[in-house]
């Protein structure tokens, strides 16, 4: 998503578009991409400084940090992001910036639900599936 700030009107300038999770490299081995990023940018310019207030949407899968089991997410976020006038750089390229804000917002430890049982520390046994006969659990 690139912004000319040369465009930008008195009233500002919303962009939409569309992202391949792959083109910006965002898939890692525990979260991956069920659909397109869209992206959201309501771009405002004041004398020296371009505000950017983004907001990103897309369907994912991840894989639960407890049962290791595939599950359905969605990533949404809204940030800010403020860019310096520069006359001898007048097109701003979002791309790097928004690839950051996604990675940075990844769950640490994704998890399918919240009251998820996890793994038999024994057998291996999925307890959300019910409990195992190994006499662990």
């Amino acid at each position: 998503m690139k912004i000319d700030t040369r465009q930008i009107p008195d009233a500002g300038l919303i962009l939409t578009e569309e992202f391949s999770p792959s083109a910006l490299d965002l898939e890692t081995e525990i979260i991956k991409f069920s659909g397109p990023l869209k992206a959201k940018a309501v771009v405002t310019k004041s004398y020296n400084a371009i505000g950017v207030a983004l907001d990103l949407n897309a369907p994912m899968l991840i894989v639960c940090g407890r049962c290791l089991e595939e599950a359905s997410a969605s990533f949404n976020r809204q940030t800010q992001l403020h860019y310096a006038v520069d006359k001898l750089e007048p097109i701003i390229e979002l791309d790097p910036d928004i690839r950051e804000e996604i990675i940075l917002s990844y769950p640490i430890n994704p998890l399918c639900s919240d009251n998820c049982k996890g793994l038999c520390p024994r057998c291996g046994h999925n307890l959300n599936e019910g409990g195992c006969n190994c006499g662990t659990t």
